[in-house]
């Protein structure tokens, strides 16, 4: 029997690293492998999934990794402001870099970021500085991780991409991990001139695994293997449900039954309103079709919409490739996520009612 009396070991905040967490090894592995090859085949990843599909944990994973290995530094940049200057500001601010740039004669006062070198005109263009700073570290064997959290697609991520191809066809050791929104990463690919994004790999934030949820709950609350495994089950693999419905597990005091509607609840209020509000309107009739179903069959959604195959099909791939859908069964539709049709419906009803 679970002793409840502790703290919860589960978290409902997104993007924190929570006690209990379930890792995936395959994925954090050829990214790891991929950095640390002498010659890398790749010098970036693009990380993708729907909200709440543990994004940030798998980066802030590999980033912590690096963050262990001598020569390996890591910087967090935001979209929100320029990141070249940004960049440029975060090296300088450790100490043993500042040093490194300044026997290099790396003059940043004109940023206002960095110092004056005695006798040396200060550079102008942050491109070029970015240019001389990497090439002093790699002279060092450092190498650079920059990480970016939740991308848009607006002019600060499109100018520093721009300028990351330069510094990778420069041969200069900066590594770099994206997560985004499926359509966010969609719109930053399609970006002219940015083709370098194409070529990048793009790991898709899966469901988890059943068995490793199950064992992990049945783990922690000392239950048996059925109640573990239709826990499990319930959660479908998205990563924010194995929190939510955990943490209200706990603090039922390991009645998963009793914790349902509660969990149910949490993830329409800070998950799912979320996810369906991003929605174009046919995704949303689409979305609403397929909950009403009675067989999840294609035909059937379909002739309920009134949609011809042409109409249909890239609407459905349009929800697939968000992760909303599940397409693996022939000729079928599946919402990947807990009670997801549930929601759609009430909250559809809810819309029309205003």
């Amino acid at each position: 029997m679970s002793d409840f009396s502790g703290s919860n070991p589960f978290s409902l905040v997104f993007g924190k690293e929570p006690a209990q967490s379930i890792g995936r090894r395959d994925d954090e592995s050829t990214i790891i492998e991929t950095f640390t090859q002498e010659e890398p085949s790749q010098q970036a990843f693009m990380i993708t999934g729907i909200r709440g599909s543990g994004k940030t944990v798998f980066m802030s994973a590999v980033s912590d990794y690096f963050a262990g290995q001598k020569d390996w530094i890591c910087v967090e940049l935001s979209t929100e402001q320029d990141m070249l200057q940004s960049l440029a500001a975060k090296l300088t601010s450790v100490n043993s870099l500042a040093k490194i740039f300044k026997s290099a004669s790396i003059n940043l006062s004109a940023f206002g970021i960095g110092f004056s070198v005695s006798g040396t005109v200060p550079i102008s263009d942050i491109e070029t500085a970015l240019s001389r700073m990497l090439e002093s570290l790699k002279k060092k064997g450092k190498k650079i991780l920059i990480c970016v959290d939740e991308v848009v697609s607006n002019d600060h991520i499109k100018a520093f991409c721009s300028s990351f191809q330069i510094l990778v066809r420069q041969k200069l050791p900066v590594y770099l991990l994206m997560t985004g929104l499926y359509e966010n990463i969609e719109s930053l690919q399609n970006t002219p001139n940015l083709t370098f994004l194409y070529r990048a790999t793009r790991i898709v934030m899966n469901p988890l695994s059943q068995f490793g949820i199950a064992d992990r709950y049945q783990r922690i609350f000392a239950s048996t293997r059925e109640n573990a495994v239709d826990m499990a089950a319930w959660t479908k693999g998205y990563s924010f449900a194995f929190q939510v419905l955990g943490y209200f597990t706990w603090e039922k005091q390991g009645d998963f039954q009793g914790a349902l509607e509660d969990s149910y609840r949490y993830l329409c209020e800070y998950s799912y309103i979320k996810i369906f509000s991003g929605l174009s309107v046919k995704d949303r009739e689409l979305a609403l079709a397929i909950a009403q179903s009675e067989q999840n069959r294609n035909k059937e959604i379909r002739e309920k919409l009134g949609w011809e195959a042409n109409k249909y099909n890239p609407y459905r791939m349009r929800l697939i490739r968000k992760g909303l859908i599940d397409g693996e069964t022939y000729g079928k539709v599946f919402f990947t996520l807990p009670e997801f049709g549930r929601f759609v419906q009430e909250y559809s009803a809810m819309l029309n009612a205003e």
